[in-house]
């Protein structure tokens, strides 16, 4: 009996251990587990991390080889657009740049040419007429001791207008009465920083030219003659005589930098930059990364 009972404690105690080692495996597979996940949570955290400082650093070298090669060309045969490629870091980086007298200028445009895009755009004349002085609104302060109309009409909104200059164009958006799509179209035609009420017809998109009287529209659907940079029309601008009038110029410049890695990533990044002098040769004065391509607009007739 006693035999019995000591081998049955042994086989107790046996069991007893093998059902801690059990306990003990599972506990320390699941700690693999855990450590595993971690580690690729942690691989692709790093890998994305990795893209993004390269991105960053491809960017900039972009932006100052444009910024270089703005700056060999002498101030009065500057080119007003241009594209080149380079290769670094196992990606292939384009580099295109256009001047910003290539876009209406929100804070100079005149009521005619700001009404004149957004008929282009789709508008009814009257609408777009509107339009138009809403933005002139925006941009313009009020006469001291006159009532401030402008003001008034953004009470509903819950802000006041800024009537001082646009400072970004996506304040655009917060103009009284412009509806949103108007708005998403009107963007690639305008800017902040042309400086000036006019265009360079040699480098406006079709909109734009339509909208500043120096494209005729002779063909419906607003000229498609004219290729746009965003790809409506075809073929090449027929400025009409207004054009020969000098060009605007503008120091500042839209830079994209598209980039492709070789594992098949690709991102844009724009930015504008203003050219300087020796001390300081450019300022960046935006920055936008990932950038969405747009879709083409169309060149619309009057509704």
């Amino acid at each position: 009996m006693r035999v019995a009972a000591t081998i049955a404690r042994s086989s107790a105690s046996r069991g007893f251990v093998i059902v801690a080692v059990l306990w003990i495996l599972l506990a320390l597979s699941s700690l693999a587990l855990i450590f595993s996940a971690y580690l690729s949570a942690s691989a692709r955290a790093l890998a994305a991390n990795d893209i993004s400082l390269q991105t960053e650093a491809l960017v900039s070298a972009g932006v100052e080889l444009a910024a270089y090669q703005l700056a060999l060309s002498d101030a009065k045969v500057r080119p007003t657009r241009g594209a080149f490629q380079f290769g670094l870091n196992d990606a292939n980086i384009a580099v295109s740049f256009t001047s910003e007298a290539a876009r209406l200028d929100l804070n100079y445009a005149s009521k005619e040419m700001l009404t004149g895009l957004f008929t282009v755009l789709g508008a009814r004349k009257d609408a777009a007429a509107e339009y138009a002085e809403r933005i002139v609104g925006w941009r313009t302060r009020p006469t001291p001791g006159s009532e401030n109309v402008e003001a008034a009409r953004y009470n509903a909104l819950g802000y006041a207008p800024r009537q001082g200059l646009f400072t970004h164009v996506n304040e655009l958006a917060l103009v009284a009465g412009i509806p949103a799509v108007l708005v998403d179209r009107a963007l690639p035609f305008v800017t902040v920083f042309n400086g000036s009420p006019d265009v360079d017809p040699a480098i406006a998109a079709p909109e734009v030219l339509v909208a500043t009287g120096k494209l005729d529209n002779q063909q419906d659907g607003f000229g498609g003659r004219a290729a746009s940079p965003n790809g409506a029309g075809s073929g090449d601008p027929a400025p009409n005589p207004k054009s020969a009038a000098p060009a605007a110029q503008s120091p500042c410049y839209r830079v994209a930098i598209t980039i492709r890695f070789r594992n098949g990533h690709r991102t844009t990044s724009e930015a504008v930059i203003v050219l300087g002098d020796k001390v300081e040769p450019y300022r960046v004065l935006s920055w936008q990364d990932d950038v969405e391509p747009r879709a083409p607009v169309q060149l619309r007739g009057r509704s």
